[in-house]
């Protein structure tokens, strides 16, 4: 990557519609002056005409997050899955490259393939769903990751609660309330990663939650691989269930049993369920935190920096402790088993 980045705290603020358009153009597209920014605030999407009916997504990486080889390792697994007839939205190649540098940004253009959100209370939708979920793993399970993220509770858990408890954010009169129940919970995640054993660590999607599935009258596609990794499969599983307890316990079933389909499922990986969950919740504090200078963070997300969120967030920590430690019903492979629900937003690399 050439030049300086933008600072810490901007890091889009030379990126003008001007600008935006005029990197499309780089690429060989005549654009139309259609431009529309994209619900994303880790990076800049954008969906732009070109031609007279046409449309392309444009996405700007957040500077300084990924390396090159990590984001070319993102858009060869991309490719890969296509290659396999998985409905995955992959980046266009163009004169041989995917990815893209204007100065100091660098950016991907992938085709316009819109949709609306599965209806995941719908068994035939989630028995679908996982078999697709097999169909990646069972590609995800041929190579490896070299240069892409790891799930860990050091990456997701300890660091972004050390770096809260040295912020500003958490409210004084709470601090140690947090430290107290972060400490619980590293506690539990780790007696739950325990409990599950070594697991075979595939290449995943990452951030399998509904908004990264769009549906259409042919069935389901796949975006944004911005966060594969390498870890567990049950990670790309635990997001697409929703409801009650029981609820969840039942649609994991049956997405198990499209996913099964097509590639073998590690029952013990089930205790994992909550201890993902509770990572992703600390882990998205400290995100937010982490990009409160952003400008597009305080605009999106007012409610972050006040007490009440705090409070809730503790106490949503506390309900996580119980549900780390209660007994989960067996499924088809016969253990214990942790179902969970789905939250919407990213898991982003420190």
């Amino acid at each position: 990557m050439s030049g300086a980045l933008p600072a810490a705290d901007a890091p889009y603020a030379t990126l003008t519609p001007d600008r935006v358009l005029a990197a499309i153009e780089s690429c060989g597209y005549e654009c139309n002056g259609r431009l529309l920014a994209l619900n994303s605030y880790e990076n800049r999407v954008y969906r732009v005409g070109v031609g007279e009916t046409d449309n392309v997504i444009a996405k700007f990486y957040r500077p300084g997050r990924f390396s090159d080889a990590a984001i070319g390792e993102e858009h060869a697994f991309a490719a890969e899955l296509l290659e396999r007839e998985i409905p995955i939205v992959a980046p266009l190649a163009i004169d041989g490259r995917t990815l893209h540098h204007d100065a100091e940004l660098r950016f991907a253009l992938y085709p316009n393939r819109p949709g609306r959100a599965p209806e995941l209370e719908d068994h035939d939708t989630l028995r679908w769903l996982g078999r697709f979920i097999g169909r990646i793993h069972a590609v995800g399970s041929t190579r490896k990751f070299t240069h892409r993220p790891e799930l860990s509770i050091a990456r997701l858990g300890a660091e972004p609660s050390q770096f809260l408890l040295g912020s500003e954010f958490i409210p004084g009169e709470l601090k140690r309330v947090y430290e107290s129940v972060i400490d619980d919970a590293l506690v539990r995640i780790r007696a739950c990663f325990d409990r599950a054993g070594p697991y075979r660590a595939l290449r995943l999607h990452g951030d399998c939650h509904p908004g990264n599935i769009m549906w259409t009258p042919a069935g389901p596609h796949f975006v944004d691989l911005d966060d594969c990794m390498t870890g567990p499969a049950i990670q790309d599983l635990w997001m697409l269930l929703v409801g009650e307890h029981h609820e969840r316990a039942g649609q994991l079933a049956v997405v198990l049993e499209g996913y099964e389909d097509f590639a073998e499922f590690d029952y013990a990986e089930l205790p994992l369920i909550e201890a993902l969950r509770t990572l992703r919740m600390i882990h998205y504090a400290a995100w937010l935190a982490r990009r409160w200078n952003d400008p597009a963070f305080p605009l999106h997300f007012p409610w972050f920096n006040s007490q009440r969120y705090w409070q809730d967030h503790i106490l949503a920590l506390r309900e996580q402790l119980a549900a780390m430690d209660e007994a989960a019903p067996a499924l088809g492979g016969g253990q214990g088993g942790y179902p969970g629900d789905d939250d919407d937003y990213e898991f982003y690399d420190r």
